[in-house]
Formats: C-alpha cells, sequence, structure tokens
C-alpha cells in the first residue's frame, strides 16, 4: 500500500525506535480512509435489475435518515448507466419527497425522455417501502466548444493550512454529547477544510457565507461519471447550514427541525473530486422556515467547475 504524503498534505510523525523508523498509526489511517471511500464506490456502483432499473445499498452516516447526497449520487449513476457514453451530464434537480431509510436499499427507476443529436434528458425515481422518496431530472450533452466566461474565484487561503473538520471535533471529543461523538468523529470520504468553521453545538451569529476546502481522501477511478457522482454526494454536506449562520443556530441544538427540500447541480468544467476543490457557499433568503442556499466550486487552479443550489427546511420547534 503506498501512502504520498506530500501529495495529501500531511504531517506525519516519526519514530526512531531501535534504528528503524516507523510510521505512527499511519497505515492504519489509510486503510480507514480506503476502507470509507471503498464503500461510497460501492454505494454509487448499483446493481442493474432491468435496463432502466437499479438497487442501491443505503448508508447510515447517523442523521437517522438516509443522506440527501447519497440518493442524488445514485440517482445521476443510475441515469448514466442508460446514456451513451460519450454523453456527460451538466445539471440535474432533484426533489426530496420523503425521508430514506438507511437500513433498507433504494430502487432507482430510470424513465428515458429524451435522445437528441446533442443532448438526452432522464427522469429518475428513488423508491423505498413502495413509495419515491426523490425524483431526478438530469440532462446530458455531447461536449462541443463554445463561449467561455466565469464568475472569478474569491481570494482565500489554501487547504495545507487548515485544519480540517474531522480533526478539529477529534480534538474537541470530549466536549461533544456521548450521544452525537460517533457520528461527528467517524471516517468519512469526503475531507473537509472549513476556512470559517462554525462550533455546530454553540454557534455565534455570523454573515450567511461559508467557504471550505473538501476533496476524495484517496484517488478516484477514472471517467467523468465517477467525479460527477462524488461530486453530487459531496455538495450536500455544508450546504444547508450556510442559512442557519445569520441566527446563531445549528441542526445539533434542541427543538430544530431541518431538511433538504431540494438540490440542484450544474456541470460547467471537467474536474477532479481527488484533488481540492474550494465550495464557496452563501445563502441570500430565509423566509416562511425554508432557507435557501448557493454555492460555487472550483478547482485549484481557480476555474468553476460547478454550480449548486438548495432550499430546506429551517424550523425551530417550540413544544
Amino acid at each position: 500500500m503506498k501512502f504520498d504524503a506530500s501529495r495529501r498534505g500531511k504531517q506525519v510523525d516519526l519514530l526512531l525506535a531501535g534504528g528503524q523508523l516507523k510510521f505512527y498509526d499511519l497505515f492504519k489511517q489509510e486503510s480507514k480512509m480506503n476502507d470509507v471511500v471503498q464503500k461510497l464506490l460501492d454505494l454509487l456502483q448499483l446493481r442493474a435489475l432491468d435496463d432502466c432499473l437499479f438497487q442501491g445499498s443505503s448508508e447510515d452516516l447517523g442523521f437517522k435518515n438516509v443522506f440527501g447526497g447519497q440518493v442524488v449520487g445514485q440517482a445521476l449513476m443510475a441515469a448514466y448507466r442508460t446514456v451513451d457514453e460519450t454523453r456527460v451530464a451538466h445539471s440535474l434537480h432533484a426533489y426530496f419527497l420523503r425521508a430514506g431509510d438507511p437500513d433498507h436499499d433504494i430502487i432507482y427507476e430510470v424513465t428515458p425522455i429524451r435522445d437528441g443529436r446533442s443532448f438526452s434528458a432522464r427522469r429518475v425515481a428513488a423508491r423505498q417501502h413502495g413509495k419515491e422518496i426523490l425524483t431526478l431530472m438530469v440532462s446530458f450533452q455531447t461536449p462541443e466548444q463554445g463561449f467561455e466566461h466565469q464568475e472569478p474565484m474569491v481570494d482565500v487561503a489554501g487547504p495545507e493550512d487548515i485544519v480540517s473538520e474531522l480533526e478539529m471535533r477529534r480534538r474537541f471529543q470530549d466536549l461533544i454529547p456521548e450521544s452525537r461523538r460517533e457520528q461527528l468523529t467517524r471516517e468519512r470520504p469526503i475531507e473537509i477544510r472549513p476556512l470559517n468553521p462554525v462550533n455546530p453545538l454553540n454557534p455565534e451569529k455570523q454573515e450567511p457565507k461559508k467557504y471550505n476546502w473538501f476533496r476524495a481522501v484517496r484517488d478516484m477511478p477514472e471517467g467523468v461519471r465517477w467525479h460527477h457522482c462524488v461530486l453530487a454526494y459531496a455538495s450536500d454536506f455544508g450546504l444547508l447550514g450556510t442559512s442557519l449562520h445569520p441566527h446563531g443556530v445549528s441542526f445539533f441544538q434542541r427543538g430544530m427541525q431541518v431538511a433538504s427540500l431540494d438540490h440542484a447541480v450544474w456541470f460547467h468544467r471537467d474536474f477532479r473530486v481527488d484533488d481540492w476543490l474550494l465550495y464557496a457557499m452563501d445563502s441570500p433568503s430565509a423566509s416562511h422556515g425554508r432557507g435557501f442556499n448557493r454555492g460555487l466550486i472550483y478547482d485549484r487552479s481557480g476555474r468553476l467547475v460547478a454550480s449548486t443550489a438548495q432550499e430546506a427546511l429551517i424550523r425551530r420547534r417550540m413544544d
């Protein structure tokens, strides 16, 4: 097993003992990273039941319900499995209809809507227990050359000297309620390094903006569909919470009811999700118990590779 410490920008503690250099828990950590990423790839692989019918496993991230990014990523993969390999997804729009059950598989039924000379469209219905939990529309295009412009990337610090979200939580895990500790400190396939972190147990009011560097914790397979599906999965991390920033609350606080209502992703340019990407998020509005969030995703060179939008239920129960 090869571990490229310089590529991952990690500090490696070495212990000189008996004339030999020993890595301090390095291979154990790398093994865990491989395990969680392989589990994500297995989730996205899907099992074909028919030409347009697929079955996917569910993952329990400790959120009580299935993580929305998982269902979006799997639904996108199901759609990808029904189009020509020359077609690349450029946009998807999903509605979350019911909470998913992490203890049961999900069935994905793809309906081909159109296959034109340049574009293809697919509708995907995700079902559990005979009921639809998500509906997704995705559009594909054969890549072509055209006009180019983009919004520049905001000037922020690079990811190298920023502590990861997971490391911060583990440093202060004794302060995390025991009921939430395992959920917040477990290994994840996506590493997130927040530039303006919020303490979810004691949040303070701040402007509705968030900046996270993120990437998969190990190299991904080749093929654009893998990188698109993993980005669709990862794009649901952190976006909802942006609309909570101005109110000094978090979804871990008692009485808070939060849930994604919809999710949209636009893929603009090629990228690799195993290289650092900057997720610049903001929330221009919250009203009537709903928060609206937007995101721009850039690669290290400043290319805008994807955009996101999401409306979420953000409700404080008074009972």
